[in-house]
């Protein structure tokens, strides 16, 4: 005697083609995101983010202005300008990205690249790059003015209310997410750099 076995139901069709979507998406974000690093740091990977609260950035802040001589970058920016980078970031994030990638890669493989990065605790991606449309960093920007310029973004963005602007490559973000994309970007950043004081 036979015994009927039952098949399996067939999943429906949106959701075979999100499936789809993200086995494409996956290895593209990972090629869009991973190698970055590799390609733009003589350094160790981090294994965490460095900074992980806002109020840690105070505190890194206030001890480069503290001996501002005792800090500097060793990659294609020096740090005022990493410091300005940063602060753009942070202020986009509140009045909006001068420009944006396609919605396509917003909605695909923007969030699953930023997904990677929060699983993992750290951000890849190349440390030379500006952001897309923004003005271009001053080489001669002093140090404190950049450093009160990132500590003014900080503080915006804990006072802004929201809504939030659509992040130029990961799409829609809510508070909480974008505090942690500005703390792993700034954490990537500070791989390339150096403390005379922590070296002694």
């Amino acid at each position: 005697m036979r015994v009927a076995t039952k098949r399996p139901r067939a999943a429906p069709p949106v959701v075979c083609r999100r499936r789809a979507l993200v086995a494409l998406a996956q290895p593209l974000a990972i090629a869009w995101a991973g190698p970055a690093l590799v390609g733009c740091s003589s350094d160790p990977v981090q294994e965490t983010a460095l900074f992980e609260t806002l109020n840690d950035v105070r505190q890194v802040l206030a001890q480069v202005q503290a001996q501002p001589q005792a800090w500097h970058a060793v990659g294609a920016w020096n740090l005022a300008q990493v410091l300005t980078h940063a602060a753009q970031s942070i202020d986009y994030s509140i009045d909006g990205y001068p420009q944006l990638k396609p919605r396509a890669f917003r909605s695909t493989i923007g969030p699953l690249a930023f997904s990677i990065f929060k699983a993992r605790g750290r951000m890849s991606h190349g440390l030379s790059e500006p952001i897309p449309g923004a003005p271009a960093l001053p080489p001669n920007a002093a140090l404190e003015a950049a450093a009160q310029r990132l500590l003014a973004a900080v503080a915006r963005f804990e006072a802004h209310p929201g809504p939030f602007a659509p992040h130029f490559a990961y799409g829609e973000l809510s508070r909480e997410d974008y505090a942690q994309a500005h703390l792993l970007h700034l954490s990537n950043h500070w791989t390339e750099v150096r403390s005379a004081a922590a070296a002694s």
